[in-house]
This record gives C-alpha cells, structure tokens and sequence, in this order.
C-alpha cells in the first residue's frame, strides 16, 4: 500500500480552493470579504462549502481580489478565464510580444544610435505614457523599435555609455510592463519586470534597482506572492539609496517606502501600512510641494492619492471615501495617474455602497484616460456589474459608459 502521509492535501472544491488562495496570499477573511463587498462570514461560508459559487460579476470580483489569472484556478473549470470577461487584449498586443521574443544575433556590425538620442527617445515614450489621449495605443508604436535599438545598443557599447544604455533599457522594461498590465499575458508581465530588474543590475545602478523594484512589487502584488517578500525587495532596495544627500535618490526611497505601505495594506496590517506611508509622506513634503518626478510621478499628490488604495484595502470604507475628499488629482502630469486614482476613488465609494458616486467617478475616469479606465480590472467587472444588476438610478448610467468605453456584458 502506498504512504499517503506526507501527501500534501489537494483542494478539490471550489470553497477548498478559495481558502488556499487567500492563505497563500496572507489574506484574512473580513479583508477578502471586504473587498467585495461581503462580510467575513460570506467568505467562510463560501470556503466551507455553505454557499456555492456566486455569480459571475462578483466571481470575477473574487479573482480580482485574490490576484486570480485563471478561473479554472477557483472553479475548476477550464472552460472559464478571467481574461474571457475581464481582460482585453490591445490590438498591438502581437507585435509588442514579438519584440519581446526576438533576438539578433549579427547586427554588431551596425552602428547604434547615440546614447544622447536614445536617452530622449525613451523620455519621449514616457510623455506618450503619460499624455492626455489613448496612451497604450501610441506607447504600442514606438515600444517595438525602442526595445530593438536599446538591446542593439547594449551588445554594442562599453563602459559608461553600456551602463548608461542599461538604464535607459530597464526603463523602457517598465513601459512595456505597464503596456502589459490588465492583459491576458500575466507571464510576459513577469517577463518583463524580471528583464528590467536585470538590466538594472548589471547597469550597476542603485536608482535604476530601485526603480525596477517598485514595478516589480506591482508584478508580486498581482501574482499573489506573499507580502513579506515585497517589503523584503523594497527595503533591500531603498537601502542602496542616499536619500539625504540626492534628490533623485530620496524620490525613489519615498516610492519604495510608499511600496511597503500597500502591500502591508494589503494583508490588512493596519499599523505597519500606515507607518510606511508616512515615511513616504515625509520624503514627498520634504521634495516640496510642487515636485513630482518626471516619470515615476512621485510627489506628494501621488502620495496623497494612494492613501485611498491604502485605506480601501484595509476595507475601509469611511476612511477611503474621505481621503478621496482630501485629493485633487487635476494638478497630476499624467493623464494615466489622474484616471487611476479617480477609479481608486470610485472603489472607495463602492465599499460604501454608493453607486451613484462610483458611476460618476468611473466616468471622470474614463474622460481623463479612457484605456486607462477601459483594461482596469475594477472598472471593467463594476460596470458589468451595475449594467446587468445594478439599481435602476444607475443601470442606464453604467450601461451608457460601459458602451462608451466599448466594454462587454460579464453575462
């Protein structure tokens, strides 16, 4: 007879399932049940079979919550992916794949751009990130031939200028991982983050790490890894920093900081969440109030405007509503930012049952940036959600945004 004692226990239900998932990712029940709306008692009974799977909107809001890929992963069913509800592909999404996966492997006979053109075509490509308009579309041009110069490039230069080149490279990662994100691609995300994360390294740049350690939190975060992992990254990589003596440097320890305040809320630990963000707070006011970085757009409005995804994944309602009062996200230069904390607001007022607000905010959303509203996965399930099911002050709302931002029906 075979030893079954050691066999580790295989979820078979989706309850079973459920549970595993949110262990795995240090979630306590009334944080899940919060998220979505439910109490800590409606996650018990679901993980413990009393109720069976719920529909599919709030389905697929519990595999947002539980940074679920697959549905298949929950239900067991192969048939059903969130990607097939809550993901869209960008129609670029081919040729910027592509550009991952191609090598080459004889052009060192060719001469590479300049460092100098290189650098200001990949600040270019951020303002393009950032700028009022469809800004996936735009980045999904120029990412393919940026990708192939900077690799060029760093097979070809040494020195300074490779080191130079490396850095502009991890950036440029950044960009197509942010060109890749709320797409049914999770594993070039991860491909991506990790090849920043290299380039980084081998640049030798300890802002350059730091950089690449915040979106690679993002990648973590997404993933469901465990939190304690995340902090770990950020804190070994703030450490390489000077952030009395640089500008630059305090921007990127503040970021970081910042990063350990929302994976801490995350996992609901209230006390270490806002510890962090007050350090981030401090190097944000200590930078001045006018300042914001180029790109990373750190500042203190960024700051400010996190305080609503922090307090809102400590299923804080009340607290989230109020500092989205707190927040005018209209000084930010980054049409992409002002979208995603106007839908950070509006999941704020979600927690508080507050369609009307929600429909009003994800609607500004959609004004400021509207792919930015169209692949977040929040607003893609909610206004679904409100079309089908919602209360009939709103069910027209959301159905004329959903059409607006060329959404399906979840049903």
């Amino acid at each position: 007879m075979p030893d079954h004692t050691n066999t580790p226990h295989v979820p078979t239900t989706f309850g079973q399932r459920v549970r595993k998932r949110r262990e795995r990712n240090g979630q306590t029940r009334p944080v899940v049940g919060g998220l979505i709306g439910r109490s800590a008692e409606w996650v018990k009974a679901i993980e413990t079979g009393r109720l069976g799977v719920p529909r599919l909107p709030l389905l697929l809001r519990l595999a947002d919550v539980l940074g679920v890929e697959d549905l298949a992963e929950l239900t067991g069913d192969e048939r059903l992916t969130t990607s097939s509800y809550t993901k869209a592909a960008h129609n670029a999404l081919p040729a910027v794949k592509a550009a991952l996966t191609n090598y080459h492997f004889n052009d060192h006979d060719e001469q590479p751009e300049s460092v100098g053109v290189l650098l200001s075509n990949v600040r270019q490509a951020w303002q393009l990130w950032h700028g009022i308009g469809e800004h996936r579309t735009r980045i999904a041009v120029v990412l393919p031939d940026l990708l192939a110069d900077l690799q060029h490039a760093a097979r070809v230069y040494e020195g300074t200028d490779r080191r130079r080149v490396l850095v502009a490279l991890a950036e440029t990662y950044h960009l197509v991982q942010l060109y890749l994100s709320f797409q049914p691609v999770p594993e070039l995300v991860m491909l991506t983050g990790d090849r920043a994360m290299s380039a980084a390294q081998d640049a030798d740049s300890p802002k350059a790490i730091a950089c690449a350690a915040w979106y690679m939190n993002h990648v973590f975060r997404d993933a469901g890894e465990r939190h304690d992992a995340r902090v770990d990254l950020a804190m070994k990589a703030s450490d390489l920093l000077r952030p009395d003596d640089d500008r630059e440097d305090l921007a990127r320890w503040g970021l970081l900081q910042l990063a350990a305040a929302l994976s801490y809320a995350k996992v609901g630990r209230r006390g270490d969440a806002e510890r962090f963000w007050d350090r981030a707070d401090k190097a944000a006011k200590k930078l001045g109030k006018g300042y914001a970085h180029p790109y990373l757009i750190f500042g203190q409005g960024m700051v400010d405007a996190y305080a609503i995804t922090m307090e809102a994944d400590l299923v804080s309602g009340r607290g989230a509503v109020e500092a989205a009062g707190r927040v005018d996200v209209s000084p930010m230069e980054s049409a992409t930012r002002r979208s995603f904390h106007l839908i950070e607001s509006a999941r704020a007022y979600s927690l508080e049952r507050e369609p009307v607000a929600v429909v009003h905010l994800l609607g500004k959303a959609c004004e400021e940036s509207v792919e930015t509203a169209r692949y977040n996965l929040f607003t893609r399930s909610t206004i679904a959600d409100l079309a089908e099911s919602g209360p009939a002050t709103v069910r027209r709302d959301a159905e004329r945004l959903r059409r607006a931002m060329g959404l399906p029906l979840a049903a």
